[in-house]
């Protein structure tokens, strides 16, 4: 047992089902109170370190959260709609612990960077949650890279080259922040993606969690399990599997514990495994 399957198994009753439905009603209260006082986030919600730790606004290590994606209402409604679309589909393939776990390590790296920023040089940088919620763009390209986007609902474009895009930028902002000599901006744009560095590169390494398998790693896996599958079938060969994936063959007799659900978009009754129903090729 992993690291995450203990630590989900202490406390994951915890975790917060549909955490993304609360971070968008946060945004939508952050972009009402934009409208109605545009300096009442900086003067009472935003993530001011001076005011939590010599005041002791702690409140404001949740409520800068609120921060809206943009002040122009159809763009703000657009952002909204991606940012839930990414977390719901994570949420659905990691398990709402996971999904917590992610969001809540990146909510710690920027006040973490807020404060090592603080109490270095004295200035208060007033982080967002923008980074945040984009590193959810790199979690789906790690986990399922062929998976399609609709950018501007028309151009089909797979998670993977989306998310060495946003990488690349972030890697061109790092770079010429570290050569301006703006190295505020090199600490908040590092550990705000504390969460995809933990869970993709120190949690790869260890194969915690499905999410840090590579593809190759899913490929032996099920063919180990199609192998089981057809020694317990010659032994036991009355038992007959309810489910079997499309893709990879794997059935409920297998995998007990693996969700099996039918595609809307494939032609025919085709049923899938977690791993595959959303990175298949549709059958039309």
């Amino acid at each position: 047992m992993n690291f995450i399957d203990k630590l989900e198994k202490k406390i994951g009753k915890a975790a917060i089902p549909h955490l993304m439905l609360w971070l968008i009603g946060m945004y939508i209260v952050g972009f009402i109170l934009n409208i109605v006082n545009p300096q009442f986030y900086i003067q009472h919600l935003s993530l001011d370190m001076y005011q939590i730790i010599h005041n002791l606004q702690l409140w404001r290590l949740i409520s800068f959260l609120c921060y809206p994606p943009d002040s122009n209402p159809l763009w703000f409604l657009l952002l909204s709609f991606i940012y839930f679309s990414l977390g719901n589909t994570l949420e659905k393939i990691w398990g709402t612990f996971r999904f917590n776990l992610y969001i809540f390590l990146g909510v710690f790296g920027v006040i973490l960077a807020s404060l090592i920023i603080y109490l270095v040089s004295g200035n208060v940088y007033l982080l967002t949650a923008d980074k945040l919620y984009l590193s959810m763009l790199l979690g789906i390209a790690a986990t399922f890279p062929d998976i399609t986007f609709m950018l501007y609902f028309i151009i089909p474009i797979k998670a993977k080259w989306l998310g060495f895009l946003y990488g690349g930028f972030l890697v061109y902002q790092v770079i010429s922040s570290a050569i301006a000599g703006v190295w505020e901006s090199v600490i908040a744009i590092v550990l705000s993606l504390l969460n995809f560095l933990v869970f993709f590169v120190f949690l790869r390494k260890k194969g915690s969690g499905s999410f840090a398998y590579s593809q190759r790693t899913r490929r032996t896996f099920n063919a180990d399990r199609m192998r089981q599958s057809a020694a317990t079938s010659s032994a036991a060969g009355a038992r007959t599997p309810r489910h079997r994936c499309c893709v990879c063959g794997i059935t409920d007799l297998d995998a007990p514990e693996m969700e099996f659900r039918f595609c809307s978009k494939c032609s025919g009754a085709r049923e899938y495994c977690s791993n595959h129903l959303y990175t298949h090729t549709h059958i039309l």
